[in-house]
Formats: structure tokens, C-alpha cells, sequence
């Protein structure tokens, strides 16, 4: 877990140094999440990521945007149970210009569990084991106007469990609002 980090964020400094524009800025916005696998009955949670962006130019039409963020995901149960979990997230959009300000995005997600929390239906909690470390994979497009704002909205598919039993992986739309300095 620590080595994918480690060399996350190496590769972002590998090309920092060749990048033509650096940017800066913030980002928040809204997830509506869920957990995906079989047999399972349950609808989308709503909640909330924040966090910091950068936007490492690698010409006209390209650039690479890592982020850190803090994020909740989680799911509701048809029969009125609700699981939220916490994450740091840390995304790496590869971004495609298709014409001034509207981007193309794709890349990977490092996910690191900071809470959890799995709510029966009688208000009772109930103790479920998650695992630490979550990887997706990110598809989306994305907006920056002249005057620094950006929108950007993307769906995080969950590649690795996060439950074994049965297997579970996590789901999210993600709409954001930013501003780039």
C-alpha cells in the first residue's frame, strides 16, 4: 500500500519535471455512491469530497492532474441499513483538451480507509470489516473557464474488494466545482 503511494507520487514528480505549466487549486463537490457485487440490494448514498488539485501541462492538448482528496462513499440497504466509508483519495487524471477548456479524463485512484461506519436498519452498529486500501479507475470530462473555475464530473469504478465475502467493490459519480490560482 505504502509503495503504490511512494511511487504515485515519484511518477508525479518524474513529470513535474518535464510538465510546461504548473497550476495550482481547490476542488469540492457531491458523490453519490455504492457498492457494487452479487446479490446485493442496495441504492446509492450521497456524499461529499474535498481536496487539492494540480495541473501539470505537457502541451497544448495534454496534461496530467494528481490530486489529494478526502472523500465518503457508501450505500444505503433496501431495507434501511446504511454503510458510509472514508477515504484519502488520491486520483491521477491523464487529461485530453478536445478544444479550449473541455478535457477528456481517465486514470487511476489510491484510496486509503480513514472510517467506517455500518449502520443496521434498528439504529444498531454493526462491525464489518473493510478492507484498507481501495484502486479504481477514473472516467470523465471536465470544464476550465478563462476565469479560473473548473467543473468536472467522473465515475470512479472500484477495481479491488472491498469486502471478500461476498466480493464487493466501490461505485461513485463525482461532480465537482474547483478554481484553479
Amino acid at each position: 500500500m505504502k509503495k503504490v503511494l511512494i511511487t504515485a507520487l515519484f511518477a508525479i514528480g518524474l513529470f513535474s519535471v518535464n510538465a510546461q505549466s504548473v497550476d495550482f487549486g481547490l476542488k469540492a463537490g457531491v458523490n453519490f455512491s455504492t457498492l457494487r457485487g452479487e446479490n446485493l440490494s442496495v441504492e446509492s448514498k450521497t456524499g461529499f469530497h474535498v481536496g487539492a488539485v494540480a495541473e501539470f501541462g505537457l502541451g497544448d492538448k495534454f496534461s496530467l492532474q494528481p490530486e489529494l482528496l478526502y472523500t465518503q462513499l457508501g450505500t444505503k440497504g433496501e431495507t434501511g441499513g446504511d454503510f458510509k466509508s472514508e477515504y484519502i483519495s488520491l486520483p491521477v487524471m491523464a487529461k485530453y483538451y478536445v478544444f479550449q477548456g473541455l478535457s477528456l479524463e481517465v486514470g487511476p485512484q489510491a484510496s486509503l480507509l480513514i472510517g467506517d461506519e455500518f449502520k443496521l436498519a434498528d439504529g444498531s452498529i454493526a462491525d464489518v470489516e473493510i478492507e484498507d486500501f481501495d484502486l479504481g479507475l477514473n472516467f470523465g470530462l471536465g470544464y476550465n473557464f478563462d476565469n479560473g473555475l473548473f467543473v468536472q464530473s467522473r465515475y470512479t469504478l472500484g477495481i479491488t474488494e472491498v469486502q471478500e465475502n461476498p466480493d464487493v467493490k466501490n461505485g461513485a459519480f463525482q461532480f465537482s466545482l474547483g478554481y484553479i490560482f
